[in-house]
């Protein structure tokens, strides 16, 4: 009949913009989401009474729940419980139809009741058109009688519910031919099963094999302990504006209601299988038919190192970060200033994107606090960060950028820290107001402006606007880190930190398990990478018998002679996720590249130093004979080894290859322009192309190490040191100028912990001293040294015979010692002195502390001054130490500490709470107004500005201590003799301060303990054990290669001048017996010093020849 219209045929003919008028009276027959779609659209093409017809009653309709309200809002009526009959017609065309009343009856299989028509309920409707809108059916016309498939009772095809193989064993189906009517989503998965089943057909591979999994739906997420919030109503247009139309009748949600639906997910951990992040994924990491898989591993020591978590700042309300948009956390703001950030390192604030004028740090959010989030401790990194994050910032946005930093105590203890701030400060203008911030507002009308309220210096409560607000949040143990140490029976102390001895600072509570990093205490990357390097020595210590029993050597292919070959090189461009891709056009680069001369090979890879692109390099090389490689990426001080491992795995010569930094010096640098940073990364490949055509295979000279330690210092660093290395078998010969092992701690008590240090000192002297593998020489110095990495030859004096020591490593570990000042009468009162001093005599249990009825310490002595510009970091510990034990032997004793900033960092702030509850007073003074210490009337008088009452405050003590600098036993000599250099403080420089934190430059020399930057006791235990593991890297190896990019003498164009012999630091260059220059390889670092300084052009530096420099110059 005319005027029968299946509702998708009526749907599709509308989409398709053919507009059908289907008269007034429209019946919809069905209740689905597609019998909706079409009386919604019947009434928008002109129709002006569609209705709903419905066998069910409203609580079975299937459509959605926004479907029936939004028909409901435009008018439309719903008929329930009326079944159709049949349809009649007049002259061809639909005039009316018959239906009947159901009621419901039993449930049927679907589970919904089963309608029962009523008998005798017939009644006429009269309709201009009828839409039935009741489901589909497959057409199986497409089956051939020659066909095997079969067909259940519903009409489906039968189908192995695995493989989705019917009954003909070449033919699959899936989606709704199968399942009957489904979601998308459901025939997607399907067809991906079927394609996974077609390929395994034609491969004549298993269907089945690793495939027989169940999906079980979650029947039940636990709600217990969660609000029971509504769903977010979705906006939508009022029936008035979108009756006549199509517009969207769905308005979207608000970013305020998506955050508000967002929060209510149970983080359950449901996925829905939607493989969105398959596709979001770059690396292809996410697969997910991946299984859970347990190992087994017999092991013989564990270390632990599970991190941390930045604390989540949530539970501060007067701070807001839930709430404001440009509040953010210091982890946050680090990515805005990351180059791969979502800002590509562009500083903007969330709420608007505009460039901040104005931005705060408000320091100690979730450290020091015992209020909000039950932290007492301090997280000892946040100061550094929130100054370098300024810096940065300022660096970035320019120095109209106003940078504040809101802090209580500045807290910057550690090696050159001091002087960051002070730069900070007086070279880049970071403002510092020493004040806690009570709340933060919005300013209302402004965008997102904030107002801080606080109390400032002067006790003046003030309120600043500011653009941007950063919490410097703290570091807490994460969740999953307390449960991994419950497993393991870890204890964890108080603050959830690893349970440790100051004595054995990588130990935990069980035996052959050892912690190292935040997982051990809150702490920086420098102290976390030694530390890390600590717990590999004392569970290589453990290990020791079984070193060696399970390595397996690597097979390396022998090398392919490339002798006469010409250039052939391969090009590959790294987009770095989009460190690099997200400026440079890599695309472009890489095209470009095939155009330039001996290039026979270009690729581009998401991440070059992945594992799958290694594998595809060397697949390139062998496939095109390729004997140059050039990788266009990142920096080749991270990444240049592992590139020239490949090389090699490939049968290469590990130097004929080049690196092309096209991310530090382009992608991050030219962030803001990508067509210049795109010609710029065209430039440098095209340079590395032209100096990698001309390199040539260079030698790595192999030479035996001398298996044994020097070590020089006798203090518990270089006792530890020894210990370390002479357990794990190597012999050691330990080097002390005075007349007894011991150093500094000779004059410590105790930890600040409690721990007695006289035992642990006596327990350490003794195993020293009864260990086979230990050789000391006391009342000794180390007077001259030969040689050079695993082969050292040095000569120690001892008053006697000098004896001559072969090794392969040294470890400098000659300690510090207490300044001793000119001011505040140290040296003419008896009454005043340091606090080594204030330690013999606790030790001796001077009748002085028990009658004391006053002391008075003040800090800072000596120290962050101009000329100690840096923080001793352990004397503010000591001291409230030292405070706490007067209060306990003289509780009536008055205890004062006159200070610049208390630095008690990391659980070392349990120690200044419990000194303020135990009545020790606190007074701040500044550089510039600093305590004055005299006589009067025989009584001595300290006269500090109090910085809370702004006047002058007159203390009489009994006793006066100097919280004294700790210098360093700066031995110029010594540190020529290993060419390893000091500062000038006199401490000695490592080779980078995160990457290699107990490495000198010089190969084979190491330094731990006070030698390179004041520490307490537990720090320098655990320096020493990383500078064992350092040392047991070179020891453990029978002989040691060294690179080949070093410089070589042409002895026919010698004039032996000498100058390089006077020029180099490294002292590689001698004469040799024909009094011609020689360079000896194990020492030379390829810095080129010796080629630039040579006047008759006679020495070379391989890899950096003039050739191939100056071919990268005229490629430009």
């Amino acid at each position: 009949l005319e005027g029968v219209y299946p509702g998708v045929d009526f749907l599709r003919e509308v989409n398709l913009g053919n507009r059908l008028f289907l008269g007034d009276r429209v019946a919809v027959v069905g209740g689905g989401n597609v019998a909706m779609d079409c009386v919604r659209t019947a009434l928008r093409t002109g129709s002006k009474k569609p209705f709903i017809v419905y066998r069910r009653s409203l609580e079975e309709m299937p459509a959605n729940e926004e479907e029936i309200e939004e028909c409901h809002e435009e008018g439309i009526e719903i008929h329930t419980l009326v079944n159709p009959v049949r349809i009649l017609g007049e002259n061809g065309k639909v005039k009316a139809i018959e239906c009947v009343r159901m009621e419901l009856g039993e449930p049927d299989a679907s589970g919904r009741r089963r309608p029962v028509p009523v008998e005798g309920s017939n009644f006429i409707m009269e309709v201009d058109a009828v839409i039935p809108a009741i489901g589909q059916e497959s057409d199986w016309a497409c089956l051939t009688p020659e066909c095997a498939c079969s067909l259940s009772d519903w009409r489906t095809l039968q189908v192995d519910p695995v493989t989705l193989q019917s009954d003909d064993p070449d033919i699959f189906a899936g989606g709704d031919a199968v399942t009957g009517p489904a979601t998308v989503i459901e025939a997607i998965a399907a067809g991906k099963e079927a394609a996974v089943s077609i390929h395994r057909f034609i491969q004549g591979e298993d269907l089945r094999e690793g495939r027989e999994k169940t999906w079980e739906p979650v029947q039940d997420v636990p709600t217990e302990g969660y609000d029971r919030i509504p769903r977010e109503r979705m906006p939508r247009l009022s029936p008035e504006e979108r009756l006549g139309n199509f517009n969207e009748v769905q308005l979207g949600f608000t970013e305020e209601q998506v955050r508000r639906e967002a929060a209510r997910c149970l983080d359950c951990g449901v996925c829905s299988e939607c493989y969105r992040c398959v596709d979001a994924c770059l690396a292809d990491a996410v697969v997910h038919e991946d299984a859970a898989r347990e190992r087994e591993l017999e092991v013989g020591a564990i270390v632990l190192a599970p991190g941390f978590k930045p604390f989540d700042p949530a539970v501060y309300d007067t701070y807001a970060y839930t709430r404001l948009a440009n509040v953010m956390t210091a982890m946050e703001f680090e990515r805005l200033l990351s180059a791969s950030g979502p800002t590509m390192g562009h500083v903007v604030r969330p709420s608007d994107e505009k460039e901040p004028k104005k931005i705060a740090w408000l320091q100690c959010v979730g450290s020091r606090d015992i209020h909000h989030c039950d932290h007492a401790y301090c997280s000892g990194v946040c100061c550094m960060y929130a100054i370098k994050e300024a810096v940065i910032a300022k660096e970035h946005a320019g120095r109209d950028l106003e940078a504040t930093i809101f802090f209580m105590d500045m807290r910057t203890h550690g090696k050159d820290f001091e002087r960051y701030y002070n730069r900070a400060k007086e070279e880049h203008g970071v403002r510092f107001v020493r004040s806690r911030v009570h709340s933060i507002e919005e300013v209302p009308g402004t965008g997102g402006d904030l107002e801080i309220h606080y109390v400032d210096e002067e006790g003046r409560i003030t309120s600043e606007v500011f653009d941007l607000v950063v919490l410097s949040v703290g570091l807490e143990t994460p969740e999953e880190a307390k449960r991994l140490a419950e497993r393991l029976d870890v204890r964890l102390n108080d603050h959830l930190f690893a349970e440790h001895s100051s004595f054995e600072p990588v130990a935990s509570s069980r035996p052959g398990i050892y912690v190292c990093g935040a997982f051990q205490g809150p702490k920086d990357i420098p102290q976390s990478v030694m530390e890390a390097s600590a717990a590999a020595a004392a569970a290589g210590q453990m290990l020791a018998a079984a070193r060696g029993t399970l390595t397996r050597e690597k097979e390396v292919p022998a090398q392919r002679n490339v002798f006469g070959e010409p250039p052939r090189v391969g090009v590959f461009v790294c987009h770095c996720g989009i460190n690099i891709s997200g400026v440079v056009d890599v695309a472009a680069v890489r095209d470009y590249a095939k155009t330039l001369p001996y290039v026979e090979y270009v690729a581009d890879n998401l991440y070059s130093c992945s594992q799958d692109t290694q594998e595809i390099l060397k697949e390139a090389i062998r496939e095109h004979n390729l004997n140059r490689i050039v990788v266009a990426a990142c920096t080749p001080r991270t990444h240049e080894p592992l590139f020239q491992e490949t090389l090699m795995d490939a049968g290469l010569n590990k130097y004929l290859f080049e690196m092309a930094n096209i991310r530090n010096q382009d992608s991050w640098v030219h962030g803001m322009d990508p067509a210049t940073a795109t010609e710029k990364a065209k430039d440098l490949v095209r340079m590395a192309v032209a100096k990698v055509a001309l390199l040539e295979p260079l030698q790595e000279p192999e030479l035996s190490v001398t298996r044994r330690a020097l070590v020089i210092g006798g203090g518990v660093a270089g006792m530890t040191v020894a210990l370390s290395l002479a357990e794990q078998g190597y012999p050691v010969d330990l080097v002390e100028r005075e007349d007894r092992l011991g150093g500094q701690a000779l004059h410590l008590n105790s930890t600040w912990r409690g721990e007695d240090v006289t035992q642990f000192l006596a327990k350490l002297r003794e195993r020293i001293e009864a260990h086979e593998n230990i050789t000391v020489h006391l009342n000794s110095r180390v007077a001259q040294v030969d040689g050079f990495v695993g082969n050292f030859k040095s000569v120690i004096q001892n008053g006697a015979e000098p004896v001559q020591v072969e090794h392969g490593v040294a470890i400098i570990a000659t300690g510090g010692r207490e300044y001793k000042p000119s001011e505040y009468l140290y040296g003419s009162d008896p009454r005043v002195h340091t606090h080594l001093e204030l330690d013999r005599k606790l030790r001796q249990d001077d009748p002085v502390i028990r009658s004391a009825r006053s002391a008075v310490f003040i800090q800072c002595v000596g120290s962050r001054e101009p000329d100690r510009p840096y923080c001793s970091r352990v004397c503010c510990t000591h001291t409230i130490h030292s405070a706490l034990e007067i209060k306990e032997r003289n509780p009536d004793c008055d205890v004062y500490v006159l200070y610049r900033d208390i630095r008690s960092y990391g659980e070392r702030e349990v120690l200044y709470k419990e000194a303020r509850q135990a009545g020790v007073l606190f007074i701040r003074y500044s550089l510039e107004d600093k305590p004055k210490v005299e006589v009067v009337d025989g009584r001595l008088q300290v006269t500090v500005t109090d910085h809370v009452l702004r006047r002058p405050v007159v203390l009489t003590p009994d006793l006066v201590t100097l919280a004294t600098a700790i210098q360093p036993n700066a031995d110029e000599a010594l540190a020529q003799l290993f060419k390893v250099p000091m500062n000038d403080d006199g401490f000695l420089i490592e080779a980078h301060a995160k990457l290699r934190p107990v490495d000198f430059a010089t190969d084979g020399v190491f330094l731990c303990g006070l030698a390179h930057y004041p520490k307490p006791l537990d720090e320098s235990i655990a320096q020493a054990q990383a500078a064992a593991a350092r040392a047991a890297t070179i020891l453990a190896r029978e002989s040691i290669q060294f690179p080949g990019t070093v410089a070589r003498t042409n002895p026919m164009l010698c004039s032996a001048c000498g100058t390089c012999v006077n020029i180099c630091p490294y002292s590689a260059p001698r004469f040799n017996e024909r009094g011609v220059a020689e360079i000896n390889p194990a020492l030379c670092k390829g810095c080129g010093l010796c080629v630039a300084s040579c006047r008759s052009g006679a020495i070379r530096l391989q890899g950096f020849d003039d050739a191939q420099i100056f071919s990268m110059i005229d490629s430009l």
